[in-house]
């Protein structure tokens, strides 16, 4: 008898592949059959060091899903702070302690995706390209395009480096208690974890209604958690 946690799966998977073409993530079983084991892709975001590359992660679906997060390792190497350059091993708050059963493989593909748009130096998975993304933003945009490149099937292009060092000075700063607008920053930086800026979790935090209660920490009901993902993910 099929289980509850497959009849899941096969309903994402069925989801994902209508919505393919405008998500743009996608992922199928790697042997057309085993809901276990899966193949993700996704294509990387314009305006980054990656764009016109297409990067294929590798996942495996516990035995508790969704109640436990998928475990996903990039197959594509890539050269980023939360991605292990050697091993493909991902740091990324929405894959442990963030992860809600709201959730889907999906959103956590696009999660993936827009980590690409906003990696996190300050919680790396490879301390080595985190420290050149901190010393040197230009360098790291250099040898991501690099390895975009060589291993993920963008072309080769002319981007301009220094407005990309420039907007990643602006994203990673993290002293502005302005952006937060009276938040819990500890509740913001949940969100933040899955790949998503403080500007856009505040946005979906103000449109959903979500208490602000005096600038004080607490768990969002599931169904918040779903709304405010959702809003995230463009989907209302």
């Amino acid at each position: 008898m099929t289980s509850s946690r497959d009849r899941r799966i096969a309903k994402e998977l069925q989801d994902l592949q209508a919505d393919r073409d405008s998500s743009g993530v996608y992922a199928a079983p790697i042997d057309g059959v085993n809901l276990t084991k899966l193949l993700g892709t996704f294509p990387a975001p314009p305006d980054t060091p990656y764009a016109g590359a297409t990067f294929e992660v590798d996942i495996t679906i516990p035995d508790t899903y969704p109640f436990k997060p998928p475990q996903m390792k990039f197959r594509t190497k890539i050269w980023h702070p939360n991605v292990s350059s050697q091993t493909g091993a991902i740091c990324l708050d929405t894959l442990t302690t963030a992860w809600s059963p709201v959730q889907t493989i999906k959103t956590a593909l696009i999660s993936l995706r827009m980590l690409l748009e906003f990696p996190n130096p300050k919680d790396p998975q490879d301390a080595e390209v985190a420290k050149m993304l901190t010393e040197d933003p230009e360098r790291f945009a250099r040898q991501a395009h690099d390895w975009a490149v060589k291993y993920a099937g963008a072309a080769r292009k002319q981007i301009d480096y220094s407005d990309w060092k420039k907007n990643a000075a602006v994203e990673q700063e993290s002293n502005d208690e302005a952006r937060y607008q009276g938040y819990p920053r500890p509740m913001v930086d949940r969100f933040v974890g899955m790949g998503f800026s403080v500007d856009a979790v505040v946005e979906a935090l103000l449109f959903v209604g979500v208490s602000r209660n005096n600038g004080i920490d607490y768990e969002l009901e599931e169904a918040y958690s779903g709304d405010i993902i959702a809003r995230l993910l463009g989907e209302q």
